[in-house]
């Protein structure tokens, strides 16, 4: 995977003296639990920014805006920022920040204290970019999640776990396509878009970071399903991954039979596997399952294959770039 072309050069941004002054002020040490890696690289920031094709006119919403390195970076680029942060030490910060890093853009900048996955709402004006360094194990949720409740959001740039960004950019047939891979996929176009090193971040993490670029889809690609109901078949599909169809999806189907009659009504083989199919043909499964019951005891959104997009058993589990930037 290229590496992303840096943008021009800016205003200052922070780096590590900065972020270490300003952590040691509000009395915040990076932790785990939150996933907190902090970006001490302007050029790393710029490299986001650049990546993220933020517009002059666009309002970006930001997620783990931590200590404000990637927030000022938005705000170069953006007419105006919204960061969502769950830390109220850090939240309570971050306006004080851009006043003495970006004197005059203070009305360009809201900051929300809140969980990322409790949010349904922002003020106006309503995010047309989503920008964020998130920790590995809520990306995906979290992901998913700004995707359902915000539609204004029509592009965006986010930095995970390297394995988690080649899991949420993988298409169908490869062995790493999975529960992220096929929902992500119903809301937009996902790529890889770079990787990052370990050393720009503090404290430094154990394995690289990716960043993953979408641009959302004009229109639906399918219109006349509901989401719960494809979503419903890709988490079947996914918590028995090694069996086929047929088999994966007995339980949501209410019976092996059933659900080889669904699948063929759908035109997908009942001898297929999740990990071959589209988005469209778990659709047409959706579609072809509808009104005839299936779907009361299909698995929820966290089972195996994990909605999060976490690595598999026995992968390093060390949080890349978390929620902050």
């Amino acid at each position: 995977m290229d590496c992303v072309t840096d943008a021009p050069n800016s205003a200052q941004l922070l780096g590590a003296t900065d972020i270490r002054r300003l952590a040691e002020e509000v009395g915040v040490r990076p932790t785990k639990t939150l996933g907190q890696n902090f970006v001490i690289d302007g050029n790393t920031i710029r490299r986001i920014v650049a990546a993220a094709k933020v517009g002059p006119d666009e309002t970006v919403v930001e997620i783990g805006p931590g200590l404000g390195s990637l927030t000022l970076g938005l705000l170069d680029a953006a007419k105006s920022v919204v960061a969502v942060e769950i830390d109220t030490k850090l939240a309570e910060r971050l306006p004080r920040t851009v006043t003495e890093y970006r004197p005059g853009r203070e009305q360009d900048f809201n900051v929300i204290l809140s969980d990322a996955m409790d949010v349904t709402e922002l003020p106006d004006p309503q995010p047309t970019a989503l920008v964020a360094n998130l920790p590995y194990n809520v990306a995906v949720p979290v992901l998913l999640h700004f995707f359902e409740h915000f539609p204004s959001i029509q592009h965006g740039l986010v930095m995970v776990q390297d394995e988690v960004a080649d899991r949420l950019a993988a298409g169908p047939g490869t062995r790493i396509y999975g529960v992220p891979s096929a929902k992500s996929a119903w809301y937009a176009d996902v790529k890889k878009a770079g990787v990052i090193g370990m050393n720009v971040f503090w404290p430094a993490p154990k394995i690289h970071s990716g960043l993953v670029a979408f641009e959302r889809h004009a229109k639906p690609l399918v219109g006349d399903v509901q989401r719960e109901d494809v979503f419903a078949v890709i988490d079947a599909a996914f918590a028995q991954r090694r069996k086929t169809l047929r088999a994966a999806l007995a339980t949501w189907a209410g019976s092996a039979a059933r659900a080889e009659e669904i699948l063929v009504a759908a035109g997908v083989s009942p001898q297929a596997r999740g990990e071959t199919l589209s988005i469209e043909q778990f659709a047409a499964i959706a579609r072809a399952g509808s009104g005839e019951g299936a779907g009361a005891g299909a698995v929820s959104g966290t089972n195996a294959e994990t909605t999060s997009g976490e690595a598999p058993p026995g992968a390093d589990a060390e949080p890349t770039s978390g929620g902050d930037a």
